[in-house]
């Protein structure tokens, strides 16, 4: 229900506790005057697993929701993978220890105009990112955008910029029966019965390329009419697995874009009569993996100038770019539950598959976990991490990336030569399960460091909970394994 002010939020939040910022207001201004013809606009926020929620307002109320914020259970920050409360709500201090988060209290989504964009599939409809704050005007210290806007500023303070490219697999199937009856509605639902759009196995070939064709000419016109830097459309290694990139852009741009990207493709697509998965491996037959590769790129602030760019010959990163290297490999193992968050997603890290499985480093290598690309007056120079998966959350996974290179580059690790041959490279082993990197972000003390204690911990109580409803369930490869045979 609105306050006695009318808003969806709480009255004059903005002005109350200073939260307006340089140019918010007239940032605002521009969002109402565009906004005039439509009629209502979706207000999201990422939560701790990148997933969007949120409210739709009518668009007369959005200038209320520039100024007071829009409300949100507390709860929805408790919840895991299958949308289940896992913290005790009800309880004192509701798990956290932190009066906020007792009895399934408010929190306040506070729109950030600058990522306001009209839905080209929905009529009449906006849409907005937004911040996440208590009542009492501070930052929700699970906000996984604020974490990520926090090591962009540690970037800045030291003198650089990020450029980031995404690259990003995923599969698009024929949706042939939706499971909608009331039995099939669980937490989690039963997934919906698909059907191939293409066979596969005919890496980039043009002829299914045109085969997909039918749902990516939709898919990808809609993604540019959003406003997203839309690079390539490429038809992948296995059966209906398609593969996207995007121009280069900042790190908070580029989570942005990819939580957006992720929502408006899958939007799409169920309107077309597809389902879109960013599921690491579905669990269909001769279905292959799909990675999330991120390039990434240092450059000085105030130059601009790429500081990746080696100067010798025969070299394809510069020092600087060495070190950055040399931090991503350092805490890759600590760093997995951020880069590779589901239990599904460590399928993928097999040896010879196109996927690393161990944290070591080469010349444009597609086998390691970092690719190292450019050389001598190559202004692309850069870094490819290959070790994520297209379900991660966007924030964590860059803010993970950027927090780990600084380390390398403030102690100029030394990532050691490059392996011509990584998957027999005598270095660290990725872990090889979601409770394997639960024990490495456990015991880390550097993140630990970064992003706070009480960060990590909630996260490890979310992916913890997550674990023990995996190995409470009896699989398929047990039941073929033990039950003929006992």
């Amino acid at each position: 229900m609105a306050g006695s002010s009318g808003s969806h939020g709480r009255g004059d939040f903005v002005e109350r506790f200073g939260l307006g910022g340089v140019g918010r207001s007239q940032a605002v201004a521009d969002v109402l005057k565009r906004s005039g013809e439509l009629e209502v606009i979706r207000l999201s926020f990422a939560d701790q697993h990148g997933i969007l929620r949120g409210k739709t307002v009518m668009a007369a109320d959005l200038a209320s929701a520039f100024e007071s914020g829009v409300t949100m259970t507390t709860t929805l920050l408790a919840k895991d993978t299958s949308h289940r409360t896992v913290y005790p709500v009800w309880t004192e201090g509701g798990g956290f220890g932190m009066e906020e988060m007792t009895g399934a209290g408010d929190f306040v989504m506070l729109p950030d105009p600058a990522t306001f964009r009209t839905l080209p599939w929905a009529e009449k409809t906006g849409w907005l990112l937004c911040d996440i704050y208590f009542p009492d005007g501070q930052p929700v210290p699970f906000s996984t955008r604020r974490l990520l806007q926090d090591q962009v500023s540690r970037l800045s303070e030291a003198g650089y910029e990020m450029t980031c490219g995404l690259e990003v697999e995923f599969h698009i199937f024929r949706l042939d029966d939706p499971k909608l009856a009331p039995s099939d509605g669980g937490q989690p639902a039963t997934p919906p019965a698909v059907s191939l759009t293409a066979h596969g196995f005919q890496y980039l070939t043009e002829l299914r390329g045109d085969e997909h064709e039918v749902i990516t000419e939709t898919v990808r016109r809609q993604v540019l009419a959003l406003g997203l830097p839309l690079r390539s459309v490429e038809v992948e290694f296995g059966p209906s697995q398609v593969e996207m990139t995007f121009h280069p852009m900042g790190p908070l741009e580029a989570a942005d874009t990819m939580v957006e990207f992720r929502n408006a493709v899958k939007q799409i697509c169920r309107r077309q009569g597809y389902h879109a998965t960013f599921m690491c491996r579905p669990a269909l037959d001769n279905i292959f993996s799909s990675g999330w590769h991120l390039h990434q790129s240092l450059a000085d602030l105030e130059t601009g100038e790429n500081l990746f760019v080696p100067g010798e010959r025969g070299q394809s990163l510069s020092e600087v770019g060495r070190q950055w290297a040399g931090g991503l490999l350092a805490h890759a193992r600590e760093a997995s539950v951020f880069t590779t968050p589901t239990i599904n997603g460590y399928k993928r890290l097999r040896p010879y598959t196109l996927a690393p499985d161990r944290a070591v480093w080469s010349d444009d290598n597609r086998g390691a976990m970092i690719r190292a690309i450019g050389g001598p007056g190559d202004a692309g120079s850069r870094v490819e991490n290959r070790i994520g998966e297209p379900a991660a959350n966007p924030y964590l996974y860059i803010a993970s990336q950027i927090a780990a290179g600084l380390d390398g580059v403030d102690r100029r690790l030394d990532p050691g030569a490059p392996s011509a041959t990584p998957y027999d490279a005598d270095v660290a082993r990725l872990p090889a399960s979601l409770m394997e990197a639960v024990d490495a972000l456990e015991s880390s003390e550097f993140y630990r460091d970064v992003f706070s204690n009480k960060f990590i911990d909630y996260v490890l109580g979310l992916k913890k909970a997550e674990i023990v409803r995996f190995l409470s369930e009896v699989t398929d490869w047990e039941q073929r394994e033990y039950f003929e045979i006992f």
